[in-house]
């Protein structure tokens, strides 16, 4: 029963609810910033390189495993003295570097954006904390501090006197 209490009053404590809202909101803004991204801003690059859509840059590498597939059959050939077996059509190997640009983008995007709601949390608690805090009252002026302002206005008289 010891194990169920602690569970409960860490599950229960605040920081863990707050990190699970954080874990939601985020959730909902990765696919904010997501859909900013694929949506908003790709279109306009895609068109400036030439491509309508972005994440489809690929680059066909089928060929590295059909020269590997022929030059196997050759030594099987070879070594076995059989015929060497039909190259079966197999599907195209493309390697997606579009996408990983993407994603790559998405993560700069996002990452700027969680920036800059940092920078306006932080200035925002600056602002609380400096309305919070009074500021400290001047400290009440020494004896020599009282005597050197009455000087003072005694000088300021007897000039405008004279």
């Amino acid at each position: 029963m010891a194990f169920f209490k602690e569970f409960k009053e860490f599950a229960l404590k605040g920081n863990v609810m707050d990190m699970a809202v954080g874990v939601i909101i985020g959730g909902a803004f990765g696919k904010i910033i997501s859909s900013l991204v694929n949506d908003i801003l790709m279109p306009p690059i895609g068109a400036l390189i030439g491509n309508t859509d972005f994440s489809q840059l690929r680059l066909d590498i089928s060929k590295v495993r059909d020269v590997t597939s022929n030059a196997m059959q050759s030594v099987e050939g070879l070594v076995g003295g059989g015929d060497a077996a039909v190259q079966s059509a197999a599907e195209p190997i493309y390697w997606n570097y579009g996408a990983f640009i993407q994603q790559c983008v998405d993560f700069a995007i996002l990452a700027f954006c969680v920036f800059l709601m940092v920078k306006l949390m932080n200035r925002l608690m600056r602002k609380k904390k400096a309305e919070a805090v009074p500021a400290p009252e001047p400290p009440a002026p020494s004896k020599e501090e009282l005597l050197l302002t009455e000087i003072r206005d005694l000088l300021k008289e007897r000039n405008a006197k004279q």
